[in-house]
């Protein structure tokens, strides 16, 4: 049979483990916590400058763009003037068909995809050979300064994901 002190004790003991927990937690908050600002944003119209070296960084840019349109509510725009621009060319659209459709999706909801002719041609491509959902540009940079001179908002869509973050492991620092 079991001491009814010894259960007692094992019973507080299992309780206070959580309290220790939060104690713990809150040394590591010498700041306190974040406040919640959940504003609206005014209408505003977006210029993506995408110049992406893996076309699968494309998947990543479908999530701002509809992450932006929801909260902006404004025109978006793609301009595309890097690698990346050989998933919108119809001979590669077996091999990119998923991304290419995402694309699609949006062009269908109004985001219009604008691509560098000196870049297009640079990769041996013609307008021909891109997807009808293109509009060909004389230069994606200019054309990004001239949207942004019609009062568009730029933004620099870096295609790193944020899903799962806090579960990546962080590098140790070394101590001297």
């Amino acid at each position: 049979m079991r001491h009814p002190l010894r259960t007692t004790l094992s019973i507080a003991a299992l309780c206070a483990v959580p309290l220790v927990s939060l104690a713990a937690k809150d040394d590591f908050a010498p700041y306190g916590t974040a406040k919640v600002d959940m504003h609206e944003y005014p209408t505003t119209n977006a210029v993506f400058d995408v110049n992406y070296a893996d076309p699968q960084q494309l998947n990543i840019l479908y999530n701002f763009v509809k992450n932006t349109e929801r909260e902006l509510k404004g025109k978006m725009v793609v301009v595309t003037h890097g690698p990346e621009l050989r998933v919108f060319a119809k001979e590669n659209y077996e091999k990119y068909q998923g991304i290419v459709q995402k694309m699609a999706e949006l062009a269908e909801a109004g985001v219009e995809f604008r691509m560098c002719n000196n870049a297009m041609r640079a990769a041996g491509y013609e307008a021909r050979d891109m997807h009808g959902f293109i509009t060909v540009v004389p230069a994606g940079f200019p054309e990004v300064a001239h949207l942004q001179s019609q009062g568009y908002r730029y933004i620099n869509p870096l295609p790193l994901p944020v899903k799962d973050v806090r579960y990546l492991e962080q590098p140790r620092l070394k101590k001297k």
